[in-house]
């Protein structure tokens, strides 16, 4: 008989956090692997993310997923135990304690890569436009260009930051430093297979203006946003010739999942949970 006090302790800590997924998520996982869990959302105070984290590890507490607006707090907190893809990420979303040493990875990137192959793309060999130069958008340069991408340009409405993002990949990475480059969104011309909306822009139904953009024959739309409907720039990617268009509901699903597998050694299944969030969006 599992106890209360027997059961692991995870949580995933933002704010705003009531709109979180995650909990909902984490439950199937546990469902899937037989492993008894309770996951709760923590809404920390802007100028308190130190002191939360701390008191749920002292309380015991086995593992944190950290969203917006923390991960690069949660990145300088982690600083002794970063994993080489959170070094590169310069943000965390996953944390829990080794040796009594703070320990920090991102899984976004291998979300986003897992969820891009689900859906038949395979990023080795094709050009990739990366739309965003936030944290969402330094998540995943790294694993794109680990996974052979022939070119990745990252545009932003600030050209600065692109360029910033651009040049910290060449220095970490300096072996991909002829496919990585950056601009304004107005310097997006040429023809992409697959383009990724790492801005917030669809939380305002607004898609990003990419004037010269042009999508290949078999080309990827993919927005991490996700939405019960196609996002506004899914549905502008679709009138400008995109063969495909995605969410990212399943990149949610498969960074929850390597969330879960670092703190538990088990990689449940993604493709029952993702089918049943979808369907819940769907009804609401």
């Amino acid at each position: 008989m599992t106890t209360p006090s027997s059961k692991k302790k995870f949580a995933v800590v933002g704010n705003p956090i009531a709109h979180s997924r995650s909990p909902a998520i984490h439950a199937q996982f546990a469902m899937q692997t037989g492993i008894a869990l309770d996951y709760d959302t923590i809404c920390s105070p802007l100028d308190e993310f130190t002191a939360t984290v701390e008191g749920f590890f002292n309380a015991g507490g086995n593992g944190l997923n950290i969203t917006l607006p923390f991960k690069e707090q949660a990145w300088a907190l982690a600083a002794d135990g970063l994993s080489p893809r959170a070094r590169l990420a310069g943000a965390v979303n996953t944390l829990w304690m080794e040796a009594g040493v703070l320990q920090g990875c991102n899984t976004d990137g291998v979300g986003l890569l897992a969820d891009i192959r689900r859906l038949g793309f395979e990023p080795a060999g094709k050009s990739i436009l990366l739309v965003g130069a936030g944290g969402a958008a330094k998540g995943v340069v790294y694993p794109l260009l680990d996974a052979g991408c022939v070119a990745l340009r990252v545009v932003n409405r600030s050209p600065q930051r692109a360029l910033a993002l651009c040049d910290e990949a060449r220095q970490h990475l300096p072996q991909f430093s002829e496919r990585i480059s950056a601009g304004a969104l107005s310097e997006a011309s040429g023809f992409w297979d697959i383009v990724i909306n790492a801005t917030s822009s669809s939380l305002s139904s607004q898609a990003p203006a990419l004037p010269g953009a042009r999508f290949a024959n078999r080309s990827l739309a993919y927005d991490m946003f996700y939405a019960p409907q196609p996002t506004a720039f899914m549905a502008a990617a679709g009138e400008q010739g995109a063969s495909h268009t995605a969410d990212g509901l399943g990149m949610l699903v498969a960074q929850a999942a390597a969330s879960f597998e670092i703190w538990n050694g088990v990689r449940p299944q993604i493709e029952p949970v993702l089918q049943l969030l979808r369907q819940q969006l769907k009804t609401g």
